[in-house]
């Protein structure tokens, strides 16, 4: 039986919801800004499946994903169907002159990981790294409304 952590982080973005929102719906730019994501791929016959690929200090896991709820400017909800079991969502919030990113991220520990690394230790370290990735999202978004990337 595995355990499940929650975290949920957010980032105001100073760049327009049209922009904010497309570059968080094309799943497969995720790992320009999500550390420890090392690739996405959408599937061809299936645009809200995907197969993503964690990569974090020699551990290496694999999943399926599904898109369960997809609301232009408003929200991505996901699941997996399969390998590392996670699932979770992206809101989006206008301000008008700004963005509000909320991302809540959920997952099961597999057995050897929690025998080997105390949960509170981990779930530090996960919601260390969501924080970190948000702000790196944070300066993509601002390096493309201002034509760096």
């Amino acid at each position: 039986m595995a355990d499940w952590l929650e975290h949920t982080v957010q980032v105001e973005v100073e760049a327009p919801m049209n922009l904010v929102w497309s570059l968080w719906s094309d799943l497969e730019q995720m790992p320009r800004w999500m550390k420890w994501i090392d690739s996405v791929k959408v599937a061809e016959d299936d645009p809200e499946l995907s197969l993503w690929k964690l990569n974090s200090n020699n551990l290496e896991f694999t999943w399926r994903s599904r898109i369960l709820k997809k609301i232009p400017n408003q929200i991505i909800e996901w699941q997996s169907i399969d390998g590392l079991p996670n699932r979770g969502a992206i809101r989006f919030y206008d301000r008008k002159t700004s963005s509000i990113v909320k991302m809540t991220v959920g997952y099961a520990i597999p057995g050897i990981i929690g025998k080997i690394m105390d949960n509170l230790f981990l779930g530090r370290l996960v919601e260390s790294t969501l924080n970190a990735d948000l702000q790196r999202f944070k300066q993509y978004t601002l390096d493309i409304k201002s034509g760096k990337s």
